[in-house]
């Protein structure tokens, strides 16, 4: 634990009694925070609530990313991964080659995670058919599928509101949506980055929904490209108010804007120093949020190590065939093995803990041999 004397220092003495006590810190107290040029000392605030949560646990999960096409609507200038339909960058996956894709899954899987572009022909019964296929297939996997913005997306598309979507997704076999889409709420940056997608408020919205009749969900916020530092903590603070309502968000993921193959490709990639103040700034401001993730595919895994001392307790999952970061140029490799995943853990100092989507601990979890090496080097169709 930090001295005292030196937070005071550093102009962080009320901010370390308030860490140390509990106590919510104010957008006022993550300025302060994300402006320290100590980042030992942030990073210690930021594990001092990190091991009080977690201990020395770094959680895990056996997953597979499925995205189905990347044929979307929506614009959006910081997003690598949309096309129009016709694009020779475009896909579309059938629901024969979705299926296969978890059919080849025989590796202890446990979550099936899907996402996509916000597709302007097929029909939301494609996507209703599509999981009960999945759950039939794999009744025992977790399926975290279609962030906000794709649930809001179908519901336009089919004239129907949001909680019937949402309740027709659960009875199909959904049991989470992930977090993506939430980008940065400040109504500047979506105006000016992406004034065709689903607004900040809409996103909340349909989380806010998704959680009243009992789907869980995760959030992310998209950083390091224009957003100022306030904007970043007022996205924190909205999603920390939307927990105080529902209790619904599981795990907060911030994301490393990729800069490569986008209108924004005139930015610099985010550094370490804020991708780790980031996180650490996350822990402490998200005091009602029980996890925070150290997404390695756009960290890279070696900063994503080394952020498990900076506040976050999950290093995410074994992936496989990642195609959003990695088509905004994202370096890191296309999947990890459980074996490879519980050794960054361990050589980092802390005990791999393999989870389900909602952080349940997987019991008969040991690694065994070469698990599923067989998808080290998946090549993305």
């Amino acid at each position: 634990m930090l001295e005292h004397r030196y937070l005071e220092k550093l102009g962080l003495a009320e901010i370390g009694r308030k860490v140390a006590q509990g106590e919510r810190l104010t957008i006022s107290d993550g300025e302060k925070l994300f402006a320290c040029p100590d980042m030992n000392a942030l990073g210690s605030l930021a594990h001092q609530v990190r091991t009080r949560l977690h201990g020395n646990a770094a959680y895990y999960v056996v997953n597979r990313h499925i995205n189905y096409s990347n044929i979307c609507v929506n614009g959006c200038r910081f997003c690598a991964f949309s096309r129009k339909k016709g694009d020779p960058l475009s896909f579309e996956l059938s629901e024969e080659q979705i299926l296969d894709k978890v059919r080849s899954q025989s590796n202890g899987l446990t979550e099936i995670h899907i996402v996509g572009g916000c597709h302007p022909e097929l029909p939301f019964r494609f996507f209703e058919h599509l999981i009960q296929k999945i759950r039939d297939m794999k009744p025992e996997v977790f399926i975290k599928a279609f962030t906000a913005v794709e649930v809001a997306h179908f519901a336009k598309a089919e004239s129907i509101p949001v909680k019937e979507v949402l309740f027709r997704l659960k009875s199909a076999g959904v049991q989470m949506l992930p977090g993506g889409g939430a980008e940065v709420f400040s109504p500047r940056i979506r105006q000016s980055l992406c004034p065709d997608k689903l607004d900040g408020k809409g996103w909340l919205d349909v989380i806010r929904q998704a959680h009243e009749i009992g789907i869980k969900t995760n959030a992310t916020m998209l950083y390091g490209h224009i957003e100022t530092v306030q904007e970043r903590l007022e996205h924190m603070a909205a999603l920390r108010e939307l927990q105080d309502r529902t209790g619904g968000l599981v795990c907060f993921i911030p994301l490393a804007f990729q800069p490569a193959n986008n209108e924004l490709s005139y930015l610099p990639p985010t550094t370490g120093v804020d991708d780790l103040k980031t996180i650490a700034v996350s822990r402490l401001m998200l005091d009602n949020i029980a996890h925070i993730k150290a997404y390695w595919v756009m960290l890279s895994v070696k900063l994503a190590q080394t952020a498990l001392y900076y506040g976050a307790d999950d290093f995410d999952g074994t992936v496989i065939e990642e195609k959003i970061g990695h088509m905004a140029g994202a370096e890191s490799q296309q999947g990890l093995t459980r074996s490879e995943i519980e050794r960054i853990i361990r050589d980092g100092g802390f005990e791999p803990v393999e989870r389900d989507s909602l952080f349940r601990r997987v019991s008969g979890s040991g690694v065994s041999g070469d698990d599923h090496n067989h998808n080290k080097h998946c090549v993305v169709a």
